[in-house]
């Protein structure tokens, strides 16, 4: 899980704690840790188990860097050098409001990439052409907001774009009380009709049916380390989360960005 709670920070207020020669000293303690000596925070963390991925200075003067894999979940946390303070949530740089962490987590699942042509896909729903040559799958929760936005912008490009397919699982999330249903009773009828009903607010039945579709599809993004929705694999393996403009997406699909 990527480890959030906004935390802006920004480097004229760091600079205070750290004087030339020790940002340098700090530099090399980051890159000189080992996961030897995290064994002790993880465990507070009640994550013994959580692989340690890299170690690296951040952004900050003074703060290390740490992205941990946890049962196939991606999670950012910052360590000062003595290890004494530890910081979770995101790292926003004010002067362009990028999220560092965010970007961070980006470069590790861009070198994991995922063979799209061993996702079982013959319960998914499909919003357009089945033989399309760009397949992209996307995890989908029926009370999303955010899934219902980025729905939308997959049909437009679906109008103009007979090339692209998108795959629709489902993922309810645990906080969306009758997401869960809704996606069983989606699944049970194959209905693109009743998801699109429903992001538009309106009623749709009880699932009349029992199947395991949704489970699967939940276990499988569990493997991915898909925590969230809208979550999307892209064509080429690499994985993307959150609604987004149709340029960014058909860019990413088309792996121009």
């Amino acid at each position: 899980m990527i480890l959030a709670s906004a935390l802006l920070l920004s480097s004229d207020v760091v600079d205070c704690c750290a004087s030339g020669g020790d940002i340098q000293k700090e530099k090399s303690v980051c890159l000189s840790m080992r996961e030897g000596d995290l064994k002790g925070i993880l465990a507070k963390l009640n994550i013994p188990n959580a692989k340690i991925l890299t170690i690296d200075e951040s952004p900050v003067k003074g703060l290390c860097e740490v992205v941990i894999d946890n049962m196939g979940r991606l999670g950012i946390f910052y360590l000062d050098s003595d290890k004494k303070y530890l910081i979770f949530g995101s790292l926003v740089e004010l002067a362009d409001m990028s999220d560092k962490t965010r970007e961070s987590i980006k470069k590790i699942q861009d070198k994991k990439r995922i063979d799209i042509t061993k996702i079982p896909v013959n319960e998914a729903l499909i919003l357009g052409e089945r033989g399309a040559a760009r397949k992209v799958i996307v995890f989908t929760d029926p009370d999303c907001p955010f899934c219902g936005q980025l729905h939308e912008t997959m049909k437009k490009i679906v109008e103009k774009r007979k090339d692209i397919a998108f795959y629709i699982k489902f993922l309810p999330l645990e906080f969306h009380k009758d997401a869960y249903w809704k996606a069983q009773s989606i699944v049970c009828n194959k209905s693109l009709k009743m998801l699109e009903d429903n992001f538009a607010k309106k009623e749709i039945p009880r699932p009349g049916c029992t199947t395991e579709e949704v489970n699967n599809s939940m276990k499988l993004a569990a493997s991915f380390g898909i925590s969230g929705t809208p979550a999307l694999i892209l064509p080429d393996g690499r994985i993307r989360e959150g609604a987004m403009p149709e340029t960014d997406l058909l860019d990413l699909i088309d792996g121009k960005k």
